[in-house]
């Protein structure tokens, strides 16, 4: 009688908690775990290049797994849990129904980490009604750096994932709107105009970020937390912005938002 193949443990669709600059331990939550599947597919991605690029939305994890994995935790080492992981946590269709279960079930404070391609449809932003935080990827005014830098799935524009958050907040959402803003030398020539953007959008918070962590050349399943060990694959350090750039940033951002807290990576995390 042959052997029976091997069985492996199915890949937890929760990791960490991992520090954050911006929020403490973070629980972090997929809801896609099988390969990285986003409608962008960013130059400096953590994943690295995106294998599935799409806006697509579906099940991509029964609610059951993921509700398994969570019973697994150590809730007294949490301070939020974030929805990221291997891709743009709205393309999963369930993502409210698990976002409740953390809310009523746990009471830690839930942040969605989007790329907001789709908060174009009024039943994604009500998806993410009940997240204390919704941060959205914002990283250039103009048209050609979005598809240069962002690379979206074919028909994304960055007018469509404006009026997509601008709908979020008109809508009234109760949550803290927040933009995430990556820079790069090929972007920060733009932070006049991005400030005034984000003026016209009027988000609680702004996060000033640069990619720190090297871009790997494969996807690799830990690279959705702030891994320590050494990579399994090659990595790439990838153009920063300099201290100097970034306190000129931020100084830009603040002043065309002075009602918006801005956080700076330079600033919350050690150098």
């Amino acid at each position: 009688m042959a052997d029976s193949p091997p069985v492996y443990p199915m890949p937890s669709t929760v990791y960490g908690p991992v520090p954050s600059w911006r929020f403490g331990n973070s629980l972090g939550v997929d809801l896609i775990v099988e390969t990285s599947t986003c409608s962008f597919n960013c130059i400096y991605c953590q994943l690295g290049h995106i294998q599935r690029i799409t806006a697509e939305q579906r099940l991509y994890v029964p609610t059951a797994r993921i509700l398994a994995d969570l019973e697994k935790v150590d809730w007294s080492k949490v301070d939020v849990v974030t929805f990221s992981g291997s891709g743009e946590p709205t393309l999963a269709t369930n993502i409210d129904e698990v976002i409740a279960v953390v809310k009523d079930s746990w009471r830690k404070p839930v942040m969605v980490l989007t790329n907001a391609t789709l908060l174009h449809d009024a039943a994604t932003r009500r998806r993410l009604w009940r997240a204390d935080t919704v941060a959205c990827k914002l990283d250039t005014p103009d048209e050609d750096i979005f598809q240069r830098y962002n690379r979206p799935a074919e028909g994304i524009t960055l007018e469509r994932v404006v009026e997509g958050i601008r709908a979020l907040k008109a809508d009234g959402f109760p949550g803290r709107l927040a933009l995430q803003c990556m820079f790069m030398p090929i972007n920060r020539d733009g932070a006049e105009r991005l400030a005034e953007l984000a003026a016209s959008i009027g988000p609680d918070e702004i996060h000033l970020n640069t990619p720190r962590r090297p871009y790997p050349r494969e996807w690799y399943r830990e690279s959705r937390g702030n891994h320590t060990e050494a990579a399994p694959v090659q990595e790439v350090q990838l153009k920063v912005i300099t201290l100097e750039e970034a306190r000129e940033i931020e100084e830009i951002i603040k002043r065309a938002n002075p009602d918006a807290r801005v956080l700076s990576v330079y600033t919350e995390a050690p150098h």
